[in-house]
């Protein structure tokens, strides 16, 4: 786990790879030899993008690796012709919120996010 990433029980082994199985070249891991330091999962749904579980080992942070996924994911967007992305930030997380704000992102004040349980 890490901190400023939230999972939840849709995060399960099998959900994930659905996940996978529907976005495929989305999704990237950045490596360190064998050791996974770093993680982005991005979907597409036919009109927009949209990034989740972007995380970077503590021990591996302000190296460039966060950028490198971002920036490889959203240069394939860009290839497949995807106009926009979005993510989700937690309000708290204020190491992530200045992340995102440093590679360009901005926060959509005028809307509001809302959720709804199907179990």
């Amino acid at each position: 786990m890490s901190p400023g990433v939230g999972l939840s029980q849709a995060d399960t082994l099998q959900s994930l790879a659905h996940f996978l199985e529907r976005n495929p070249g989305l999704n990237w891991i950045a490596k360190d030899e064998c050791k996974v330091v770093g993680t982005l999962l991005c979907g597409y749904d036919g009109r927009r993008a949209y990034l989740y579980h972007v995380a970077v080992h503590p021990e591996y942070r302000r190296q460039g690796i966060g950028t490198a996924l971002v920036k490889r994911c959203l240069d394939t967007l860009k290839n497949m012709g995807v106009e926009k992305a979005h993510l989700f930030v937690y309000t708290d997380n204020f190491d992530g919120i200045a992340f995102w704000t440093s590679l360009g992102w901005h926060p959509r004040n005028e809307l509001l996010i809302m959720s709804y349980n199907l179990k």
